[in-house]
């Protein structure tokens, strides 16, 4: 069947939009093979192609009001056309006499500019126009040519749409196919917003802000109409996470599990310490929760050191005084070891059953403690993804906590409930994370903050160190410290980014080090391996070569009267585990490391970090490692060792130096990188929207989730208006966001 067969004919007149591009006015089947690279397939994928912003040529001057430098305007009649060579090629030259004055433009090496004015042309140039012997010349100007007859120029195009081009294609042809597409397609067009609604959220309809996107009358119908589209998109976004809340919500019970004051006051005796009214604000929600009836979806967002750990057990020892089972997921063996090791403090003196399962565990302890967990003898779970292989059956899961989510694939919650019974689900990060973010990555779970410090935690102290003059006397200050009997880290960063693993090939995670090396395409290009074994092995390599040669040099250097060890994901476990312990114990000094301890390594002694090529880090990572030290009753120091100097890097560590709360320091991240680097691109992937961006469009994100988390929850989206709405939400969001298309 031909592209212009009658059944293609049918198929076009039932749904134009569905028509090929080649079918538009002006383009055929050669533009078409150059649109297609664009992905430009269809009348409609003209019409959403939106411009990446506009150009303003609306300020139209006289020649006596032209500025230097300033994008303007100014009208005239040509008087003289002229073409003569240079030392480089040919200049052509056109003037044009206004009402105060003769202007000139000048295009170089473009002779057929020559041949496209006559004399008497009205013409408008456009440009940043400079003097020169004492008359105003633009360079290369975008010209328009005005009808002589139309006096108040209301036929020149004054803001000009600026798409994305590739090869073989140039703006002013991709500006005459969308007004081809806009004025023969744009009836067709369906709102799926229901005319009430739109007018009672003061939109324009889809049909004229596509019309206002692609032939703008002024920069301000431009920005209406693009807001248009960036709600609609946002808004259709947050009806799905409001969705899938409500699917959370009325799918399977919840175990009730009440908190009391016997239960309170037996748990906190545990505890060496008192919880802040952060901590205790944060409990109550958690148990409020648990006793509901309806499973708890909760995000608990703590800055570093602000003990997100000990409500993560007080939750967990609810859970078992009611008779259920719970686990505790971390992303790495050292975290989740970290987090074992707190709660056999917490529990030495406890009857609670427990285990630690992780990829360590030997084949007969796994067997035993699997058989364990499935009887339910075991009440308390710890470890790393091995605990939602496929292996592992829960007789009774009241409670399951995901420490640091944003390190985890975006379906791994669901992993624990798959039961007949929902446990409860905690997600825990001490990686704060920006507003904007938590009302779409995290959209459908209720969120806890803790931003209160312990009390007689002090602020760390944090230092940019550039040139050699300070990097020597900040390793004397170090030095000093270590020999008043403190610790300190050295961390060596990363040395680039390949492909992520699938999430369900981990079992332990210390190997993540490598699977997030940033590793350009040029360098694995020219390494002359193509498979992900071998290039995993080079990145190890040089991963393993860049910290092993920090260590040498320190041990042998700066710190070579000093007990230096060292630590990295490609060690062996119990390699990793003895240094890690050596160091915790005071018999190592200091300790070279990757970023093996970002997250869940607590030495109190260690005051100490310095950060090797801080510019390569993100600011809420630098956050992290910043909080490994002052955990303790000595005052912390961060040094950040960085030869960079662009000005990006400058305004990232600056923000360290200037910002010890980790929310303040997570909105200047978000500002500077963007959602896909602070939680992982490779993880997450991108947001699933088309026009809209969570940094621009934070207002609009809040309004749109409002306006959506209202429409889902009084059920005025399921009324019939709104089932062409609800269709394409589902479309665009079923399959990625796990979402029903019933309910």
């Amino acid at each position: 069947m031909t592209l212009d067969s009658p059944q293609n004919d049918a198929a076009f007149a039932e749904d134009p939009l569905s028509t090929p591009v080649q079918f538009v006015r002006g383009v055929g089947p050669a533009r078409a093979l150059i649109l297609a690279k664009l992905d430009l397939l269809t009348v409609s994928d003209l019409l959403f192609y939106l411009p990446r912003d506009v150009l303003d040529l609306s300020d139209v001057r006289d020649p006596d009001k032209l500025e230097v430098d300033v994008l303007q305007s100014v009208r005239g009649t040509v008087v003289d056309i002229d073409s003569r060579p240079t030392r480089t090629g040919t200049m052509t030259g056109v003037l044009i006499r206004s009402d105060t004055d003769f202007v000139r433009g000048l295009w170089f090496n473009q002779p057929w500019m020559y041949r496209k004015f006559k004399h008497g042309d009205s013409v408008l140039f456009s440009g940043k126009p400079k003097r020169n012997k004492g008359r105003w010349e633009f360079s290369n100007p975008l010209t328009q040519w005005l009808d002589l007859d139309d006096e108040d120029s209301s036929n020149v195009l004054a803001v000009l749409p600026r798409y994305g081009l590739t090869d073989g294609l140039k703006m002013p042809e991709v500006r005459r196919i969308i007004k081809a597409t806009v004025e023969e397609f744009l009836q067709h067009v369906p709102d799926r917003i229901p005319d009430a609604a739109r007018l009672k959220w003061k939109l324009p309809s889809l049909a004229d802000a596509l019309r206002s996107l692609h032939l703008p009358k002024s920069v301000a119908e431009y920005d209406a109409a693009r807001r248009r589209l960036i709600f609609e998109d946002l808004l259709e976004f947050q009806l799905a996470v409001a969705m899938r809340r409500r699917a959370w919500r009325a799918g399977q019970p919840a175990p009730v599990l009440p908190n009391s004051p016997k239960i309170d006051s037996r748990i906190r005796r545990l505890f060496p310490f008192q919880f802040t009214k952060g901590q205790d604000a944060a409990i109550s929600d958690i148990v409020r929760d648990m006793a509901s009836g309806q499973a708890m979806h909760r995000l608990l967002q703590a800055d570093v050191g602000a003990g997100k750990t000990a409500i993560a057990i007080y939750g967990m020892l609810v859970t078992v005084a009611n008779g259920f089972q719970c686990v505790l997921m971390a992303p790495t063996e050292l975290l989740a070891n970290q987090h074992w090791q707190t709660i056999e403090r917490v529990l030495a003196q406890s009857r609670v059953n427990r285990v630690l399962l992780t990829g360590n565990l030997g084949a007969a302890a796994r067997r035993k403690a699997l058989e364990e967990i499935a009887s339910g003898e075991i009440q308390l779970i710890v470890g790393t993804q091995a605990v939602i292989q496929a292996d592992v059956k829960f007789a009774k899961l009241g409670l399951a906590i995901i420490d640091e989510q944003h390190k985890f694939g975006v379906g791994q919650r669901a992993k624990f409930s798959q039961g007949e019974q929902k446990p409860h689900v905690l997600v825990m990060t001490a990686t704060p994370i920006p507003r904007s973010l938590c009302l779409t990555q995290f959209g459908d779970l209720d969120i806890s903050v803790i931003n209160e410090l312990p009390p007689g935690r002090q602020p760390v102290r944090t230092w940019r160190v550039q040139d050699p003059a300070t990097r020597s006397r900040a390793w004397k200050f170090i030095r000093d410290q270590v020999t008043a009997g403190r610790q300190a880290y050295v961390v060596c960063p990363r040395v680039g980014e390949v492909e992520d693993r699938q999430p369900q090939a981990i079992a332990d995670e210390e190997s993540d080090e490598v699977r997030h090396v940033e590793m350009s395409n040029h360098q694995i290009h020219h390494s002359g391996l193509r498979d992900e074994s071998s290039i995993n092995a080079l990145l190890a390599g040089e991963l393993l070569g860049a910290t092993e040669e920090v260590y040498q040099q320190l041990k042998n250097g700066e710190l070579k009267d000093f007990r230096v060890g060292i630590v990295h994901g490609q060690m062996d476990r119990q390699l990793k585990s003895d240094a890690m312990e050596a160091f915790r114990t005071g018999e190592t000094q200091v300790l070279v490391s990757t970023t093996v301890v970002e997250v869940g390594v607590d030495v109190p002694n260690a005051t100490i970090i310095v950060i090797q090529q801080a510019e390569r880090f993100g600011l809420s990572q630098l956050h992290q490692l910043r909080g490994r030290v002052g955990r303790g009753k000595y005052q912390g120091y961060c040094f950040l060792f960085s030869d960079a100097s662009a000005p990006e890097v400058v305004k990232r560590l600056q923000a360290m130096e200037q910002f010890t709360d980790g929310f303040q320091i997570a909105e200047a991240d978000f500002e500077l990188r963007g959602p896909g680097d602070i939680l992982g691109t490779k993880q997450h992937g991108t947001l699933p929207l088309r026009v809209a961006d969570l940094n621009r469009d934070r207002e609009v994100v809040e309004e749109a989730r409002e306006i959506a988390f209202g429409l889902v929850e009084k059920r005025e989206f399921d009324r019939p208006e709104f089932a062409p709405l609800k269709a394409n939400v589902l479309d665009r969001f079923a399959h990625v966001m796990d979402l029903p298309r019933t309910g």
